[in-house]
C-alpha cells in the first residue's frame, strides 16, 4: 500500500513540475537573446561558487569516483561549457541572407525531461539545466535515486540563481518522489519535448520507446589503439591518467588498450613503471567474477572504486602503490567481461600482429559493445590514423589525447557536452557532442524566386 502510495506520488509530481515548467517556458521563449544570457550568467556563476562541496556530496552519497576529479566536472561543465555557449545565438533570427533571401529562426523545444545518472550526477545536472536554459527551453529532471540529494542540491542552486536573475519559476524542476512509474511519466508525457538520456542501456532504450523525441547516450567501451609510431610513455600516461579519472567513471574512457607485437615488451615496461598492474591469468579469473552480474550488467559494487578496493574485493593481493589493473586477453565477446565496458580502473590488452589486425580487433570490441561512441588512436603515422578514423564504428575519434577527456571536449575542440550522442550505429539521434544548438528548431523562412521555372528546367 506504502509502495502504491509512493508511485502515485511520483507519478503526480512529475505531471505538476512539467507543468510548471511548461507555464514558465511560455514566458521564458519571450524573452530576448541578451535576457537569455543574462540568467545563464547568473545560473553558471552560482554555481561555480559551489562545486567543491557539490563534488563532496556526489562522493559521499555516491561513493563513485574522487572529490578532486568531481571538482574538476563541475568546473569544466561550468567554466569550459560556459565559454562556449556565452556567445551562441539560440533566440530568434540566427541568420539572414539578402541575397538569397531566407532566413533562419530559432525555435524552443519546449520542456525538456532529462535523466541523470549517478556516475557523474552534478556535472551532468550543470551541463543540462545550462544548455536547455540556454536554448529557451524549460526542463524536468530525475535524478538517479542513488544520487538524489547531491542532484537535487545543484538544481536547487541553479534554479534559484535563475529565478534571481529574472526567470519564470518552475523553469527548472527536479523530482524529489522518485519510482520508475514517476520517470516513465516525464518520459511519456504529452508535453515533455524532447528526453535527454544518460545512463544504462536499458534506461535509454526505454527513452527511445516513448514515444516522445530523445537523445541518448548508452555505454562507451573505448578501444586504445597504441601504434608502434607511438611515443609509448606519452601514451601510456595519458591512458592512465584518463583511465583513473574520478575512477573511470566517465563512459568514454578507455577500456582496452590494443597494440601490436613488436612493442609488447615496451608498453608493459611503461604502464608497469607508471602504476600498472598485470594481472596473472590465474588473477584475471578470479576478477572476472566481480565484474559482471549473473545478467550480463556491468556489478555496480566496482563502478568508481581505485584499483586497490577491486583488488581487495576479488581477493587479490597487489602492491599498495598501484593505480591500474590490466589484463591481458585475447577473446572479444558478451560473456567476457574484459572485452566490455568497465567503469573501474580495469583494462583489457591485446596483442595483434601488425596495424591491419589492431584496427580490426578494435572495430570487433566496438562492435561487441559501443558502437558510436569513442574510439582513441596514439599514433604518429597519418596513414594509419586516417585507416583506423575511416573503420573504426564511433562519432568521436581521438588521437594523441586523453579519450575520457578527450571525448567531452576538455583536450579536443570537440563541444564541451556531458551527453555524447552515439549516431544511429549506437541507437542515437545524434552524433554530436550535444549542445545548445540541438535544443532548438530551425525554422526556415524562404521567398519565391522570379526564375523559378528556369532554375527548375
Amino acid at each position: 500500500m506504502k509502495h502504491e502510495m509512493q508511485k502515485n506520488e511520483s507519478v503526480m509530481e512529475a505531471i505538476e513540475l512539467i507543468q510548471n515548467a511548461k507555464a514558465a517556458q511560455e514566458i521564458l521563449r519571450t524573452f530576448s537573446q541578451e535576457k537569455i544570457d543574462a540568467i545563464v550568467y547568473s545560473m553558471a556563476e552560482a554555481v561555480r561558487r559551489e562545486t567543491i562541496q557539490l563534488a563532496q556530496m556526489a562522493v559521499s552519497e555516491t561513493g563513485f569516483g574522487n572529490v578532486k576529479d568531481k571538482i574538476t566536472k563541475n568546473e569544466f561543465a561550468t567554466n569550459a561549457l560556459y565559454q562556449y555557449i556565452k556567445d551562441l545565438k539560440t533566440v530568434g533570427i540566427l541568420r539572414k541572407d539578402t541575397e538569397t533571401k531566407t532566413m533562419d529562426i530559432a525555435v524552443p523545444l519546449g520542456v525538456l525531461g532529462a535523466l541523470i545518472p549517478s556516475t557523474n550526477p552534478t556535472s551532468t545536472a550543470i551541463f543540462k539545466t545550462l544548455v536547455a536554459i540556454k536554448s529557451g527551453n524549460g526542463i524536468v529532471i530525475s535524478p538517479h535515486p542513488s544520487a538524489k540529494n547531491c542532484i537535487q542540491e545543484t538544481v536547487r542552486i541553479i534554479h534559484e540563481a535563475a529565478v534571481d536573475a529574472g526567470a519564470p519559476a518552475g523553469i527548472i524542476g527536479c523530482m524529489t518522489e522518485l519510482s520508475l512509474e514517476g520517470t516513465q511519466e516525464l518520459m511519456h508525457n504529452k508535453d515533455t519535448a524532447l528526453i535527454l538520456a544518460t545512463g544504462g542501456e536499458a534506461m535509454v532504450r526505454a527513452a527511445y520507446s516513448s514515444g516522445n523525441p530523445a537523445i541518448g547516450v548508452g555505454p562507451g567501451n573505448c578501444p586504445a589503439f597504441i601504434d608502434k609510431t607511438a611515443n609509448i610513455k606519452n601514451a601510456v600516461k595519458k591512458i592512465i591518467s584518463s583511465k583513473t579519472f574520478d575512477n573511470g567513471v566517465i563512459c568514454a574512457s578507455e577500456q582496452s588498450i590494443v597494440i601490436e607485437e613488436a612493442i609488447e615488451s615496451q608498453v608493459r615496461q611503461e604502464i608497469t613503471a607508471q602504476g600498472g598492474y598485470f594481472l596473472s591469468e590465474e588473477e584475471s579469473e578470479k576478477l572476472s567474477h566481480f565484474i559482471l552480474r549473473e545478467n550480463g550488467t556491468m556489478n555496480p559494487a566496482i563502478v568508481g572504486k581505485t584499483a586497490g578496493y577491486v583488488a581487495e574485493m576479488a581477493g587479490l593481493v597487489i602492491p599498495d602503490n598501484v593505480k591500474l589493473l590490466v589484463s591481458k586477453q585475447s577473446t572479444v565477446s558478451k560473456t567476457n567481461p574484459y572485452s566490455r565496458e568497465k567503469l573501474t580502473p580495469i583494462l583489457a590488452m591485446y596483442v595483434e600482429n601488425d596495424s591491419k589486425s589492431a584496427i580490426k580487433r578494435c572495430v570487433e570490441l566496438l562492435e561487441n559493445e559501443g558502437s558510436g561512441h569513442t574510439a582513441s588512436i596514439h599514433s604518429e603515422n597519418e596513414k594509419i590514423i586516417q585507416d583506423f578514423s575511416v573503420q573504426v564504428p564511433v562519432s568521436r575519434c581521438l588521437v594523441n589525447t586523453p579519450s575520457a577527456l578527450g571525448a567531452i571536449g576538455a583536450t579536443t575542440e570537440l563541444i564541451p557536452s556531458m551527453t555524447l550522442g552515439c549516431g544511429a550505429v549506437g541507437g542515437s539521434s545524434v552524433s554530436d557532442n550535444v549542445g545548445p544548438e540541438h535544443l532548438i528548431n530551425i525554422k526556415r523562412v524562404v521567398y519565391d524566386f522570379d526564375c523559378c521555372v528556369s532554375k527548375v528546367a
